[in-house]
């Protein structure tokens, strides 16, 4: 094993090829300067295995090794983004605006939120500055968030520029669909290929309940230009609540039929202000039980790797339903996202307070190899897992508007 600190100390890999791995091989000698400055990653085909603590030897690597660590017929992963326990962070979530034109139960305090003065949002130049350093990392895919992610007026222009980054793969975007049907054939233009749509029930009266604002029509003509525009899979957000919605669960199952939509079942999580009570979680075993009642051949499918959703799909049916169960079968060891908040601050977990400003690394004068650095520090303090959905209630946390979703 190669302990953290040399991992942090040069920015993306080392050589495994010397005995010790502590020195070049002679493949590698040439380049280790380009190394220790960010520029290159190694150019040996090599593994990188993080550990926590103790020194491991490979061959209890080989005996223990979870299925999140590194293969060694993979190229190295940048050591700035890969944590204590292996997890490898290729992708990264970043909140393009605290404001929402709706305000739902569960994302936001029923008396709102102190925003952010705009002097300290992230402006598009520096969402892109930090965008293409975590991509140049080895991140491939990014999610634009909010808040709600339409309001913020220079979006497409957002999408534009992260469409340019060598190495990303993935444009994806979370949004309320409000604004939907008008900005996104321009938002396709411009690099946009995955798409979420937050929708909580499929019954017009209650959507003005759980969102305290109109606009129902507006979600489902976007959800209608999406699919028009050849978003496959199209997945939507449903999070389910007790005594709200869960009575539409084979509504949304049954609207998978002829469509291809992926249907995803949120369990209800803590977070400031959304009166979280486990009393109002509907767990993933409950929901199975209500699918399986009337469709009991539900099928299971392939998980994705690091896939935070567990999918299923009804035989004969063009869509598919998937299951995010953080809070009662979570996903942290294969956990491979980081968030970036509209105000700046890297966030390594949704559940955690520990947050670092990159805005204000940034506005200091820090250069590229400073800020790795603070981006390195703060995923090496990432813990193995959340603290359990009974103490993440007591945690203090920012409103899920605030965090990005």
């Amino acid at each position: 094993m190669i302990c953290r600190r040399l991992l942090l100390s040069i920015p993306s890999s080392v050589c495994i090829h010397s005995p010790r791995w502590l020195q070049p091989c002679r493949r590698c000698a040439s380049s280790l300067q380009k190394l220790k400055t960010g520029q290159q990653r190694c150019l040996s085909q090599s593994a990188v295995y993080s550990q926590s603590q103790q020194v491991q030897t490979s061959e209890d690597l080989k005996s223990s090794e979870p299925k999140y660590f590194v293969k060694d017929d993979i190229l190295p992963f940048s050591a700035f983004l890969t944590d204590t326990f292996g997890r490898q962070h290729n992708y990264l979530r970043i909140s393009l605006s605290e404001k929402c034109n709706l305000r739902c139960q569960y994302c936001m305090p029923e008396e709102g939120v102190d925003l952010t003065p705009n002097d300290n949002l992230l402006s598009t130049e520096e969402i892109v500055r930090l965008s293409k350093l975590f991509v140049q990392q080895g991140v491939d895919k990014i999610r634009l968030t909010g808040g709600e992610p339409l309001v913020r007026k220079d979006v497409i222009e957002v999408v534009e520029e992260l469409g340019k980054l060598d190495g990303l793969k993935a444009i994806g975007m979370t949004t309320n669909g409000i604004a939907l049907a008008r900005k996104l054939p321009k938002l396709q233009a411009a690099g946009l290929n995955q798409l979420n749509i937050s929708l909580d029930t499929l019954v017009p009266q209650k959507f003005e309940f759980v969102t305290r604002r109109k606009g129902f029509s507006h979600v489902m003509r976007g959800i209608d230009t999406a699919l028009d525009l050849g978003f496959n899979p199209l997945k939507i957000n449903c999070v389910v609540m007790r005594g709200l919605n869960e009575d539409e669960i084979n509504d949304f199952v049954e609207f998978t039929k002829d469509k291809p939509i992926e249907v995803r079942f949120i369990e209800y999580m803590p977070f400031d202000g959304n009166r979280w009570n486990d009393k109002k979680m509907f767990g993933y075993q409950e929901m199975m039980s209500v699918i399986q009642k009337r469709w009991p051949d539900f099928t299971p499918l392939k998980d994705e790797p690091n896939a935070t959703a567990k999918i299923y799909r009804v035989p004969g049916y063009r869509g598919q339903v998937g299951f995010i169960a953080s809070m009662t079968k979570p996903f942290c060891g294969t956990c491979n996202r980081v968030r970036l908040t509209a105000d700046g601050n890297l966030k390594v977990c949704l559940f955690g307070a520990s947050e670092v400003s990159l805005r204000d690394a940034m506005r200091e004068g820090q250069n590229d190899e400073e800020l790795l650095q603070v981006i390195g520090a703060a995923v090496g303090r990432k813990k193995k897992q959340h603290a359990g959905m009974f103490n993440i209630a007591k945690m203090k946390n920012r409103p899920m508007i605030l965090i990005g979703g």
